[in-house]
């Protein structure tokens, strides 16, 4: 560490709360972000249950050094009623993946989807008044249709499986999402190829946030390459590999692409600029450590 990390009677906390969490990249970005930035802070993760959450939310409140968290599965709905204050997304979404806790008051956000669209906007893509299609609506996708919704997509056609897990609070956002951003937001049934052709046809933005596409050396793609039209923009939020089989197909029809790590890194970006108003170095986190 350099001279600003070294540990102090003054160093900070910012947390990752869940489990697993020793498997996480969040402590070497953070801790490599503060250091660069001067910031005298260390980003530590702790192995923590639902059940356990009352008595962290209620010691960071206590103490004065205990700035903030990120939150991962299985907390990010648990947390929830815990906290003082949400912004739009996370009240909407019903999850935190953020917390900032200042003179012992507690909000939760949601970034991912603010990290999304960063990365749309850094790579050129005009977003308000958009039509788009959204593959997906798990987490991630729910974070990508709230945050998209509230900073002015025009509308947004959803593919979710019928009956499956995520169907019934897939309609369920899209409903709320859409009374209260005015955005038009429709449900379909992903196995309705058809619909998902003629929404790609008519859409500007094509979304993936199915994990359909991840891991190395897969061509498994969750839309075929026929139906992606011309010059559109195609974006992922799955970041290994660094471009999916979507993104390189995409890349052939001569589209606008958006491949997944930067929306990692923009998430985490937001983080540090709720936690402390820093501009993380994005560069910096990338070429040390996601080369």
């Amino acid at each position: 560490m350099g001279e600003s990390q070294r540990i102090s009677g003054h160093t900070h906390l910012i947390s990752l709360l869940g489990n697993p969490t020793h498997h996480s990249l969040s402590p070497a970005t953070h801790n490599l972000s503060f250091e660069n930035a001067g910031i005298d802070t260390v980003y530590l993760t702790f192995d923590v249950q639902k059940e356990d959450l009352p008595g962290i939310i209620g010691a960071m409140k206590a103490m004065d050094t205990w700035d903030g968290s990120n939150v991962t599965m299985p907390c990010k709905q648990a947390i929830v009623p815990l906290l003082d204050e949400l912004d739009d997304a996370a009240a909407l979404i019903g999850a935190v993946n953020v917390v900032d806790c200042k003179d012992g008051k507690t909000k939760g956000y949601n970034t991912d989807g603010m990290g999304f669209m960063q990365n749309l906007r850094k790579h050129g893509v005009a977003d308000k008044g958009a039509k788009v299609t959204l593959v997906g609506c798990g987490g991630a996708g729910s974070a990508v249709l709230t945050q998209g919704a509230l900073d002015g997509f025009a509308s947004i056609d959803v593919f979710e499986m019928k009956g499956g897990a995520n169907w019934e609070r897939t309609r369920d956002l899209a409903a709320r999402v859409a009374e209260k951003t005015g955005c038009t937001i429709n449900v379909h049934d992903s196995a309705d190829k058809d619909a998902l052709k003629d929404c790609i046809a008519a859409s500007d933005i094509l979304i993936n946030s199915t994990p359909v596409g991840m891991g190395e050396g897969s061509t498994a793609t969750p839309v075929p390459a026929d139906f992606i039209k011309e010059g559109m923009v195609v974006a992922d939020t799955i970041y290994f590999p660094r471009e999916t089989q979507l993104i390189n197909d995409a890349k052939a029809k001569g589209c606008t692409t958006v491949p997944g790590l930067g929306m990692m890194i923009e998430q985490a970006a937001a983080g540090e600029k709720i936690w402390y108003g820093i501009d993380m170095d994005n560069e910096l986190i990338e070429r040390e450590l996601y080369a």
